[in-house]
């Protein structure tokens, strides 16, 4: 009996791994051309997926980021945070562009997003994202 159950639970957690896999993360290493503070990158998100951009930068320094889309959003995360986490700057309620003095060395992270209401309709919107460091 004890058999019969953990099989029908394990084929249940079988039954719901595509439904997870349908989600799709992209992760980007941003790196400037020689000779340039920035640069300015165009993609496309849709539905649940996220796109990462992760760039590496000096505390003290200035980071611009801004995001042009219809539909999309971004968040900024500081080194060693990311989604869960709270952003340091989150664009669904503070807006398409950034501009700050970073407060620590390290990595940083850009997620580029759809809200829920739209993720749930399956939108698929392209964006252009300028990212520079001063």
């Amino acid at each position: 009996m004890k058999t019969k159950i953990f099989a029908a639970a394990l084929g249940l957690a079988l039954l719901s791994i595509p439904a997870l896999a349908k989600d799709k993360v992209t992760t980007h290493q941003v790196h400037f051309d020689k000779g340039t503070n920035g640069t300015t990158v165009k993609g496309h998100v849709k539905g649940y997926d996220t796109v990462y951009y992760k760039l590496g930068a000096k505390a003290g320094q200035s980071m611009h980021v801004s995001l042009r889309s219809k539909k999309a959003f971004m968040n900024i995360f500081e080194p060693g945070k990311g989604a869960g986490d709270g952003a340091m700057f989150g664009g669904s309620s503070e807006g398409g562009k950034y501009r700050g003095v970073l407060p620590e060395s390290g990595t940083y992270t850009i997620q580029v997003f759809l809200m829920r209401n739209e993720a749930r309709r399956g939108t698929n919107t392209s964006y252009t994202l300028e990212i520079g460091i001063d």
